[in-house]
């Protein structure tokens, strides 16, 4: 049975014609007609791809027919096409090729190699034994890299270590390994990790706006290796996915590669913490939503998923803010009750006696214990 296609950076499906080379209407195999799309992805990955053509010493005109890619694009620097037809070339190399890194490594990875890494991963207890895995198997298909994975405090790191040369190739190699990394742990938890850095060994490229689109986070260029960070507490998550779903996913695995979750299974973790970097600023539930970069609705249904709300979450830091204040200074009640956001000393003992069962008066002279 074949499994899983490698990663890369387009938005995959079934290979199938685009009406044009970029930027055209795409129309399903049984003609119903699809929206239009955006051709984002630079030609210098549709390039890329073709190396492996030139490697294998075989002819790629059947694989950029398929794609709807006019050979008169790849003499356009600036040329882009659609994720459907990048999508529709990476498939039918792959296949003509049996080789699913296209070219990257010293050897073939046969079809269905890294549906391997995802199987081998897939009965983890949590995503961090997930990604150990995942970075010792991949040693099994290829030593021209290793991933290397890395817990630095609250930050969690995945980096690539390239162990030869690896050319024309490297840029493409890179993005995309780690992009199959990344959409791989989200699919697992089911849940957005958000990245707080990602790094490329080479200079920004001219189309390095794409690179942005790829990667949910800052990106910085001219460093020492490739690799990405996230937070360390995504690593408790335990897999919410199982034989079945695996198998269904590797009928289509690429979409992993570009298809941001929207989902995360922790954002009342990331309320709290911008909430508290962002202690007297205003915090109402559109400018929490501005920043954590999702709409308001999906922060309240997420929150609502997570069984807590936004109001809970300010009441709960709210709560902990007064009764380290009235155990551990002598402030008058009306400055603790403005610090933590009220506006009125009468406001703040009717919040505070909810919560403790006290007002803020008896909570201090019985010794600052909460009920």
């Amino acid at each position: 049975m074949r499994t899983a296609r490698p990663a890369s950076p387009t938005r995959p499906a079934r290979a199938r014609r685009a009406e044009s080379a970029v930027g055209a209407t795409r129309t399903g195999r049984i003609g119903r007609a699809r929206r239009t799309e955006r051709a984002a992805t630079p030609i210098a990955f549709v390039k890329a791809v073709l190396l492996a053509f030139d490697k294998y010493r075989a002819d790629p005109s059947n694989a950029l027919q398929e794609a709807g890619i006019a050979p008169s694009l790849l003499r356009q620097p600036d040329a882009r096409v659609t994720a459907s037809q990048f999508e529709a070339l990476c498939s039918a190399a792959m296949q003509q090729l049996d080789d699913e890194a296209l070219g990257w490594f010293s050897r073939r990875l046969p079809w269905g190699s890294y549906g391997m890494l995802c199987r081998a991963s897939l009965p983890s207890p949590d995503l961090g034994v997930a990604l150990k895995r995942w970075c010792r198997h991949h040693r099994l298909l290829t030593d021209d890299v290793v991933f290397d994975f890395s817990v630095d405090g609250e930050i969690a790191s995945l980096s690539i270590e390239e162990k030869r040369p690896l050319g024309a190739m490297r840029e493409f190699c890179l993005v995309t390994s780690l992009r199959y990394i990344h959409g791989y742990a989200c699919w697992l938890i089911d849940s957005r990790i958000p990245l707080v850095d990602v790094a490329f060994p080479f200079e920004r490229p001219p189309w390095g706006d794409v690179h942005g689109l790829l990667f949910p986070g800052p990106v910085r260029f001219g460093a020492s290796r490739a690799g990405l960070g996230f937070a360390a507490q995504y690593l408790s998550l335990s897999p919410r996915r199982d034989e079945r779903a695996l198998r269904a996913m590797l009928q289509r695995a690429l979409p992993l590669t570009v298809l941001q979750y929207r989902r995360d299974r922790i954002l009342a973790s990331r309320v709290r913490r911008l909430l508290s970097e962002r202690a007297g600023e205003s915090d109402n539930a559109h400018t929490i939503a501005l920043a954590l970069n999702v709409s308001v609705r999906t922060l309240h249904r997420q929150l609502d998923d997570e069984g807590t709300s936004l109001q809970a979450i300010k009441d709960d830091m709210r709560r902990a803010q007064a009764i380290e204040q009235l155990s551990r200074t002598t402030r008058p009640i009306k400055q603790v009750a403005r610090s933590v956001g009220y506006a009125s000393e009468k406001s703040f003992a009717r919040a505070f006696r909810q919560w403790t069962g006290q007002s803020p008066s008896e909570f201090r002279r019985k010794g600052g214990l909460p009920a």
